[in-house]
């Protein structure tokens, strides 16, 4: 009786162990919602916005591709001396249990030369690469509505058009634009 009795306390601290290891690992990390609008003109980008939901740990947002488009970036839109610009953005925090947003007037991804298969198609492939577990990547469709599109809430949802990008180094390497 008193192996059996020993047997089944051993089983249950093992049981409540693993209850507390995954209550500890709560929600894990994932992208929630997103989504891109064509540039106003075919020579102009799309411009694409996303929320991340963080995981247990914070981790960093370092990349967003795209097989169907010929370049995606992370962007920033910061005001100094009161023009605003956009900045390349490298990495991206996702704080534990926090949120990561891309939004218009705000961080946003860049896209140029969307296959006009994934544009007919509506979506757009897109994998996110965080700076966990070996870079962890997550798959993500994102749909794509034309410039003239109505934003979910209700206002207009373009791209940045008055935004120039041409000063920004896009055809120079990540790390040459860093220097």
């Amino acid at each position: 009786m008193k192996p059996f009795l020993i047997a089944a306390l051993a089983a249950t601290a093992l049981s409540l162990t693993a209850c507390e290891e995954n209550l500890g690992k709560g929600q894990p990390l994932n992208v929630v919602s997103g989504h891109i609008v064509m540039g106003a003109t075919p020579d102009r980008p799309a411009v694409g916005y996303f929320r991340v939901e963080g995981g247990p740990v914070p981790v960093e947002l370092v990349a967003v591709t795209a097989d169907l488009a010929q370049r995606v970036e992370m962007h920033e839109s910061v005001k100094e001396n009161g023009v605003v610009t956009m900045k390349p953005l490298f990495r991206a925090d996702v704080p534990a249990k926090g949120e990561l947003i891309f939004k218009q007037g705000g961080k946003h991804l860049m896209i140029w030369n969307i296959n006009p298969a994934a544009v007919r198609a509506g979506k757009l492939p897109m994998a996110f690469v965080f700076t966990n577990n070996n870079n962890e990547r997550i798959l993500f469709d994102m749909p794509i509505k034309q410039a003239s599109a109505a934003g979910a809430d209700g206002s207009a949802a373009t791209a940045p058009a008055a935004m120039d990008h041409s000063a920004m180094g896009h055809g120079e390497p990540a790390d040459a634009a860093k220097k």
